[in-house]
């Protein structure tokens, strides 16, 4: 027979490592909620031109990263892709939708699996998640502090107090075509040290040159012209009162100039979040920046834009390599077990009236006998065992506390209410020792 295994570059997330994303997935949706950001979702997959004109069609997600899906039907001719990122597929919806009558800015959110036909390696999946974060129809700089600071917050939350803030202007249509000029004039007297993936980005957009990782042109980067002194002074005010409002805000930061993000639709503000330390792909946990254009290249009006993506993949292998603690996979509260093996339908029947009333409540449903019913409860980490009996004909079970081993009869319509006092003041104690 063929052993099947997950398709290369996506994993599984096995019930014992699920708690650490959920914690991730309740923090990010709490923290959208707390600072005013709608919960939204958008199709797993778009059409191909919906990233292709908003994400650039040079860029490396659309050139060699995108996932394109087949039609089952010769007869559809439209081209789909798996989404690569949230914010080109949450603008088409803003377009389409006209969510432009809304007031404005519309503060969204998304969290949710993203695909990227990349190249796998540690920490960098083709199936992986991220929390987005959008607000559209706001030009200001506050707007661009209050989304760093978020994302700043997140990593506090999560227990990576200490990650860098990076920021940057990349300019505005206005400005930066002559900061193109200017970087490609620099690095084409050297063409023949790029290798062949930089010599393209040189012709197709060569401020991705600046963030090549390549040691062999590390000296071209570091005395590349500056963006600093080609922004024109709107571009340059704007960045100026983001770095305002983040010092207001507390959010430590520095400006790097080689910071211009890989997908075309960025303007004005740029940034990033980094692991210090950690080397590589490890180091980056996420970023975003301001789009300006994107609205109108995506069919609608002129409208400014700006959002985040964080990748939780990054954030659940550094809360690892950090050695945060990380929650345990949740235990049932009661365990339903039974005198009589075979009858597991009167136990069946307590644990669904229990669980109606609102505890986690577990049926033992093999015919075995009471003790293995037993250390299997404990072995699930309950705290109670519901013991059914020959009490039964007088309205009453045995109620077990496992930990500490000792036992009272109890009446059945008092059941629920006196298993969640007890449980309740077993969670209090075991908090308190913590």
């Amino acid at each position: 027979m063929p052993v099947y295994r997950a398709p290369r570059g996506t994993r599984d997330l096995l019930p014992d490592e699920r708690p650490v994303w959920e914690r991730l997935e309740t923090l990010a949706r709490d923290l959208a909620r707390r600072y005013g950001y709608a919960s939204m979702e958008t199709p797993l997959f778009e059409q191909s031109d919906v990233f292709e004109r908003g994400i650039g069609a040079s860029t490396d997600v659309v050139e060699k990263e995108l996932f394109r899906v087949s039609p089952s039907r010769g007869e559809d001719t439209e081209r789909w892709a798996l989404r690569p990122e949230a914010t080109a597929g949450i603008v088409r919806a803003y377009v389409q939708h006209g969510l432009q009558t809304w007031p404005q800015p519309v503060r969204v959110s998304l969290l949710g699996p993203m695909f990227r036909y990349d190249r796998p390696q540690a920490g960098r999946f083709r199936q992986f998640w991220q929390w987005d974060i959008e607000a559209i129809g706001d030009p200001g700089p506050a707007v661009d502090a209050e989304i760093i600071e978020l994302g700043h917050r997140f990593y506090r939350e999560a227990g990576l107090p200490d990650v860098d803030v990076l920021v940057n202007s990349i300019g505005d249509p206005a400005c930066r075509p002559a900061y193109h000029d200017a970087v490609r004039a620099h690095f084409a007297p050297h063409a023949d040290r790029l290798a062949g993936v930089e010599r393209e980005r040189l012709a197709t957009n060569p401020l991705r040159l600046l963030d090549s990782k390549d040691p062999d042109i590390a000296d071209l980067i570091a005395t590349a012209p500056d963006i600093a002194d080609h922004l024109c002074a709107a571009c340059a005010d704007h960045f100026a009162a983001v770095r305002a409002h983040l010092t207001v805000l507390g959010v430590p930061h520095r400006r790097e100039r080689g910071l211009v993000r890989g997908l075309d639709y960025y303007t004005r503000t740029a940034f990033e979040y980094y692991l210090p330390g950690a080397e590589g792909q490890q180091s980056a946990l996420g970023g975003g920046g301001r789009y300006d254009g994107l609205v109108e290249l995506l069919g609608g009006k002129p409208t400014p834009g700006i959002g985040f993506a964080l990748g939780l993949d990054r954030v659940v292998l550094a809360l690892a390599d950090a050695g945060v603690a990380l929650p345990a996979p949740a235990h049932p509260a009661v365990v339903v077990v039974g005198a009589d093996p075979a009858d597991t339908a009167t136990r069946l029947r307590i644990a669904t009236e229990l669980r109606a009333a609102g505890l986690v409540a577990r049926a033992d449903l093999a015919t075995r006998k009471l003790g293995r019913q037993l250390e299997g409860a404990a072995r699930d980490g309950a705290h109670l065992a519901v013991i059914v009996g020959d009490e039964l004909d007088l309205g009453q079970v045995q109620v077990r506390d496992l930990p500490a081993g000792t036992q009272r009869l109890v009446n059945l319509p008092d059941l629920a209410r006196e298993l969640t006092r007890a449980h309740a003041g077993h969670r209090h104690g075991t908090d308190a020792a913590r």
